[in-house]
């Protein structure tokens, strides 16, 4: 949890946003401020790409990912300045999916958004693949009381452990 609580704004090659819900062609307010912040890390300048992720979720009309190009795109982030990834369905598909279009594009870094407490488990992912990762939490994302920091805790060291034992 305390990875979550720094900010790495660093350069680098992209910026991949990763996925949370949409409803119905929109993000939902959590993906939202997500992108809304991988916006403001492109207009600083920290990427010339921003990678959107996330799949359909069981919507047989939107992706996740799509739905935050299509976002992004309707703030002004250009098309060429944008790659949606479209079929993961959580975290480490997400990491093994971005580090394929990562490597096509002869990417070597990555700037990662996505809640505070996501952070540790999706920047040791990212590593593994073999980039360097920085992290850049969205804002807001740090849960408020003490409850709600050990669930959200918990809840990322069980995951983080499935994908060490390779169960994810």
């Amino acid at each position: 949890m305390r990875e979550g609580q720094i900010d790495q704004p660093n350069q680098a090659d992209c910026i991949l946003v990763l996925g949370a819900a949409e409803y119905s062609g929109r993000p939902s307010p959590v993906y939202r401020a997500r992108l809304d912040h991988a916006y403001q890390l492109f207009l600083e300048g920290k990427s010339p790409l921003i990678i959107t992720s996330g799949g359909a979720g069981g919507d047989p009309n939107y992706s996740e990912g799509q739905v935050g190009r299509d976002y992004l795109i309707a703030r002004g982030v250009p098309e060429v300045n944008l790659i949606a990834e479209t079929q993961a369905d959580n975290t480490d598909e997400s990491t093994q999916r971005a580090a394929v279009i990562m490597r096509t594009n002869d990417l070597k870094s990555v700037l990662l958004v996505s809640d505070a407490y996501h952070m540790f488990r999706a920047k040791r992912m990212m590593q593994r693949q073999g980039f360097t990762a920085y992290i850049s939490p969205r804002p807001e994302s740090v849960p408020k009381n003490l409850w709600e920091r050990f669930l959200a805790a918990s809840r990322e060291a069980f995951s983080y452990l499935l994908y060490r034992m390779h169960l994810t």
